[in-house]
């Protein structure tokens, strides 16, 4: 018979206790789950992302409403639970009573608030759940904002980063002498403190809060107890959390600084479990997820009536605060019977620390280069005898056993209890069973495991495990030869010819050696491209050298027909251009007219004899080409903003226009596409291009390297600009920089990935000469570039290439 199972909390941990109720007990019990937030489970370490920008709230999102639906789960969110009646087995919620046949508190914990004189202004908020994050991302709106985050632990720094990405002046009040004392020793808290301030986040360490300071009921600073006051509009306290025991405690139940449960996970109540962040268990409570994921497991077993005991595991801190890596595990605090042995390298920002007492390793501090955290800090729970290793301990496994110890012996020797994804507490022996099941990529891994599927920093070790498990079957992406007539590379080829200062298709071949004399349909349209890009004004184009729809200047169907896209610069268009597009339609027998994902107007079933004149009707009317077909700029997409929305923060048609006409006809090594949103609704979607520009009331926000086809990819934030103009320069900058650098049809986001943001930035954010140089280069070339090819192939000396008859030999390379 099904039993009732009421959960109060949708929390991670009572997420994951579900995943395995109904792995292990499909169907046993009827379950309904309250929660006081007006939503179900999501990822609460993603927080930092979403409030910087470089995830959405429906990214994070664990269990959507079609995952509860599907498990039958009865939702009763944004509903808080007043009272247990024990004695009747009740939950009494807002809008009703239900009754149990076992419950689960899941209550987690609340955001320690520091009593001091102020902190009930408003505007004083802690940093705990989604509303807080939205309220941080709102402050971003205001022009000039000002922040202040009590608090230099994870959490602290989290907020005060990604308010910074979004452009607000952030000041962080830290009352111990470093930041992350808990997991850092002063070293490595000096490196982040450092990193940090380098990203323009003000740190003050030694710091101690006196008052905060209020203006008309709202929070206006923070006065210090030297006397300075640190000026706000919104204060974020993140100094810690207490377990939430207010509803067990008025329930009878046995509470200490948690809810006191046993081996089991039950409490004093042998009708009541509880997981998370509320219990105590011997003594202990917990806030990392890894312990929270193993009492999940352990109260699904109990629900199940199957043995199981929860044991609390030394636990290594693997952390990612703003692109920087860090790792602790163990014991790092100074004493006079351990020894320390250091590794630094300031140019690269790594430092590595390894705390030793006799012959035994008992703790671990990285920065910068975290690789071989896992193997330290399984020496250090083994209590493994190091004497044999000690000269060569500091540079990790694979300076073990000599110069021909097997370079994947970290994760070799890791046992198979060991956490690989911190995240989602994956342990190695789970993504082993997966690949051992037929799991052979690492979309696969992350789908049947989710190990790297949150924040991603595990990715690297995560395939270590895929290459020691399927051995010479793991394929490792090596870099090819351009095509079958070199063996050069694409960046060997480009590289050449800067070098070498060859400037047409033939030099290249003749001095790097072709083994065919005219190259190939693979080679010869990289090779176009990287002449136009390397000597604009000098190489003239070759268009037999591109593809079929390039030098067609339209996209061929599966019925040979064509389709011809007109430009709307930003998605603008007029009465005008509408008839002239609908008189086209009507004379050229059009068999389809479709509005695209780029707010364009799509004429297609175009016969290609009918080419050149449908262009030249549409080029009367004042209108071009879109070059939809382009390896170059295809759209700007963009919303209506301060024109006509109530939500815009700035002229986004406007600035969207600004853009497309400077940077049509750009060809670049794969297409471009853009979009400008009014505000951080994010109606163009932004976030999704490979540029995309949010606007916000203090500026604009420009982001790169997304992707929506056959490759899904986010945008990551380059920065944040104040005016136009800068929007402008910025743009045309990185889309230089990717004309430069990238292979011939690499997409921007994978250009992104091999050459990383940190040199993107500091090409283009940073170092302001290199930036205005891009541009200048940018511009120089539009004006040999930016020519309508409609207006040209509507000349008659070139109507004979679109009949029937013309050579296509290039079609089956596209």
């Amino acid at each position: 018979m099904t039993r009732n199972l009421i959960v109060i909390g949708a929390g991670m941990a009572s997420g994951r206790m579900l995943e395995h109720l109904f792995e292990t007990q499909p169907g046993e019990w009827n379950v309904t789950l309250f929660n006081a937030e007006p939503r179900g489970n999501y990822n609460r370490l993603m927080l930092s992302p979403v409030l910087s920008g470089d995830k959405t709230y429906a990214e994070i999102v664990t269990h959507d409403d079609d995952w509860y639906a599907a498990q039958s789960v009865t939702c009763r969110f944004g509903e808080k639970v007043q009272r247990i009646d024990r004695e009747r087995r009740v939950v009494i919620g807002e809008r009703g009573e239900l009754a149990y046949d076992r419950l689960v508190m899941a209550t987690g914990s609340n955001p320690f608030m520091i009593p001091l004189p102020g902190h009930d202004l408003q505007g004083v908020i802690p940093y705990r759940d989604l509303d807080d994050t939205e309220r941080m991302m709102g402050l971003a709106k205001k022009p000039g904002a000002k922040a202040v985050v009590i608090g230099g632990g994870l959490l602290g720094l989290e907020a005060a980063a990604g308010m910074a990405a979004r452009g607000v002046d952030v000041t962080v009040i830290h009352v111990m002498g470093h930041l992350m004392e808990r997991q850092l020793d002063e070293a490595a808290g000096y490196l982040l403190k450092k990193a940090l301030e380098a990203k323009g986040i003000t740190v003050l360490t030694s710091a101690n809060s006196s008052e905060i300071i209020g203006t008309d009921g709202h929070v206006s600073g923070l006065r210090l107890d030297d006397g300075r006051v640190i000026a706000c509009d919104l204060l974020v306290m993140a100094v810690g959390i207490r377990p939430n025991v207010a509803l067990a405690k008025e329930a009878g139940l046995a509470v200490g600084r948690g809810i006191h449960v046993d081996d089991a996970m039950i409490t004093s109540d042998p009708n009541i479990l509880a997981i998370g962040e509320c219990v105590e268990h011997q003594g202990a409570v917990f806030g990392l997820v890894a312990p929270l994921y193993d009492q999940a497991r352990v109260a699904a077993d109990t629900l199940g009536d199957t043995p199981a005991s929860f044991a609390p595991k030394e636990v290594a801190t693997k952390l990612k605060v703003t692109g920087c890596d860090l790792f602790s595990a163990g014991d790092f605090a100074d004493a006079d019977d351990r020894e320390d042995i250091i590794f630094r390298d300031p140019a690269r920002g790594i430092y590595k620390r390894l705390v030793l007492e006799g012959q035994r390793l008992i703790g671990a501090v990285m920065y910068g280069d975290t690789g071989d955290g896992p193997w330290f800090h399984g020496l250090i729970k083994d209590r493994t005898d190091i004497s044999d290793m000690r000269d060569t301990l500091i540079f990790g496994p694979a300076f073990q056993g000599g110069a021909q110890a097997d370079p994947l012996a970290a994760v070799a020797a890791l046992p198979a209890d060991a956490e690989i994804c911190g995240c989602n507490g994956i342990c190695k022996s789970r993504i082993v069973d997966a690949i051992q099941g037929g799991a052979r990529t690492l979309t696969d891994v992350r789908e049947q495991t989710k190990a790297s599927a949150s924040c991603g920093t595990c990715t690297g070790l995560v395939e270590q495990v895929m290459a020691m498990t399927l051995g010479d079957s793991f394929e490792v992406e090596t870099v090819k030869p351009m095509c079958s007539c070199t063996s050069l590379t694409h960046m060997d080829v480009r590289r050449l010819i800067k070098s070498r200062e060859l400037k047409s298709m033939a030099a290249v071949m003749q001095e790097c050696g072709w083994k065919t004399s005219c190259g190939c349909a693979s080679c010869r349209p990289a090779l176009n491209y990287y002449l136009l890009c390397d000597w604009p004004g000098e190489y003239r184009d070759d268009d037999q050298s591109r593809f079929v729809n390039e030098r067609m200047h339209s996209n061929i169907q599966k019925d040979g027909t064509y389709s011809v896209v007109p430009r709307m610069w930003g998605g603008i268009t007029t009465a005008d251009e509408l008839r002239a597009i609908a008189d086209a339609a009507d004379k050229y027998q059009v068999q389809t007219v479709k509005v695209t994902g780029g707010q364009r107007i799509d004429l297609l079933g175009v016969k290609k004899q009918d080419l050149p004149d449908i262009w030249a009707d549409l080029n009367a009317a004042g209108m071009v080409s879109g070059q939809a077909y382009a390896k170059g700029l295809r759209t700007v997409k963009t919303c209506v903003g301060t024109d006509h929305c109530r939500f815009g923060t700035q002229d986004s048609t406007g600035l969207g226009i600004r853009l497309e006409k400077a940077l049509w006809g750009a060809w670049t090594p794969a297409k471009v596409k853009m979009a400008v949103s009014g505000c951080p609704r994010n109606c163009a979607e932004s976030t999704c291009k490979d540029v995309g520009v949010i606007c916000v009331d203090s500026g604009y926000i420009l982001h790169i390297g997304g992707a929506a086809g056959l490759h899904i990819q986010g945008t990551v934030i380059m920065c944040t600009v104040k005016t136009e103009d800068e929007v402008m320069e910025y743009c045309a900058a990185v889309i230089q920089l990717y004309r430069e650098e990238a292979a011939y049809l690499e997409r921007m986001y994978k250009w992104l990935d091999n050459v990383g943001l940190d040199h993107i930035v500091e090409r283009v954010v940073t170092d302001g000469d290199s930036r205005k140089a891009l541009a200048e280069r940018f511009h120089f070339a539009q004006q040999f570039m930016q020519q309508d090819p409609w207006a040209e192939r509507t000349k008659a000396s070139y109507r004979e290439l679109y009949s029937p008859l013309a050579d296509l030999t290039m079609e089956a390379a596209e």
